[in-house]
């Protein structure tokens, strides 16, 4: 069992135990989401699902606040950003805005990318090694910047 998971799945029993049910709650849907993982790849899930699981988790909720807001709802953004917070919590650090512009000149000077066609080479190289340590669809904006 991988090392989230079990801290997750620990979370779940203190929560339960101390009545916390806003956390709780999050913590059943990472749970969920891993189970259903679980069950629809018959595999058991080991940290890199478990962070792929959570960033996409995270996405998610990155997306809804900005609609809620968008939309005025700022009750429904509140609970959401709550929710994101509990989510990053189980995922690696983030990195800054300069390891990532490193790691993203790193990889277009290692594939020699020169124009946006070849985004695709750069990106599976930083994929694996930013996934869950930065917002994947703002990496991909800085490598189009870089490549544009």
């Amino acid at each position: 069992m991988s090392e989230i998971k079990s801290t997750v799945l620990a979370d779940i029993k203190a929560c339960m135990k101390s009545g916390d049910k806003a956390r709780l709650g999050v913590l059943r849907l990472i749970s969920s989401a891993v189970k259903q993982r679980e069950v629809d790849e018959r595999v058991e899930t080991d940290d890199a699902a478990m962070i792929s699981i959570l960033d996409k988790m995270a996405k998610q909720r990155r997306e809804s606040i900005e609609q809620f807001t968008t939309a005025g709802r700022a009750d429904l953004a509140d609970a959401e950003i709550i929710e994101l917070g509990i989510i990053k919590a189980y995922l690696p650090a983030q990195l800054s805005e300069e390891e990532i512009g490193a790691a993203v000149d790193k990889a277009v000077a290692t594939t020699g990318a020169s124009s946006v066609r070849d985004m695709g080479k750069v990106m599976g190289i930083l994929k694996p090694e930013l996934q869950g340590k930065a917002d994947m669809s703002a990496v991909s904006s800085l490598v189009k910047l870089k490549l544009g």
